[in-house]
């Protein structure tokens, strides 16, 4: 659609151009890693002049927080859906077998962001922001289900087991992932069931 501009130009109206651009930067990044998602080649990938880039952010690094705040909200609103569903302790338990087996990180080029925002994260408090309220929101999650001290257990298992399995080249058995949660989540002396379970 066009509209006309400045002088009887006419533009193209694109309201979605900035939403564009960020999804296009997660597919880059995605595909190339930071090092390669070029503004050129993010424009490219978005169907957009260069120059709409500095006109919807600032710099790059806001383009890549902007980018990076999308994707660990995609993936902790999955999250958090996925044990949202889960009534009994059972059912919370299978969640989180599902959520490492199936979806989490199953996506190579989710696997590639996420190693991607942690090594930025090492070196940057900005995003090292990112990834702690990332994983603060995948801990309250957990809680709606288990202590605290298991959820922060169960949240690195899932981190773990996921980057472990998406990198292994060898065979999986689903059956270690069920031995896994079970172990992390079996009663010991003095755990209290949280509230409803």
């Amino acid at each position: 659609m066009v509209e006309d501009g400045p002088g009887g130009r006419r533009r193209r109206f694109d309201p979605d151009r900035r939403d564009r651009i960020i999804d296009a930067c997660l597919q880059v990044i995605g595909d190339v890693g930071v090092a390669g998602a070029s503004t050129r080649r993010i424009a490219a990938a978005a169907d957009v002049p260069l120059g709409s880039i500095s006109y919807h952010f600032t710099d790059v690094d806001e383009l890549l927080r902007a980018a990076f705040e999308r994707f660990a909200r995609r993936v902790s609103d999955r999250f958090e859906e996925r044990l949202a569903r889960a009534v009994t302790l059972d059912e919370a338990r299978q969640a989180v077998v599902d959520l490492i087996g199936t979806d989490v990180l199953v996506d190579p080029h989710e696997l590639v962001l996420t190693h991607e925002l942690y090594t930025l994260a090492a070196r940057d408090p900005g995003y090292r922001r990112l990834t702690h309220e990332w994983m603060a929101r995948s801990r309250h999650a957990l809680e709606r289900h288990f202590d605290p001290t298991t959820a922060r257990l169960l949240d690195a298992l899932i981190e773990g087991l996921s980057i472990h399995r998406a990198l292994d080249t060898e065979p999986h058995d689903p059956g270690e992932i069920e031995r896994a949660v079970a172990l992390v989540t079996r009663p010991t002396t003095g755990t209290t069931t949280p509230p409803g379970r």
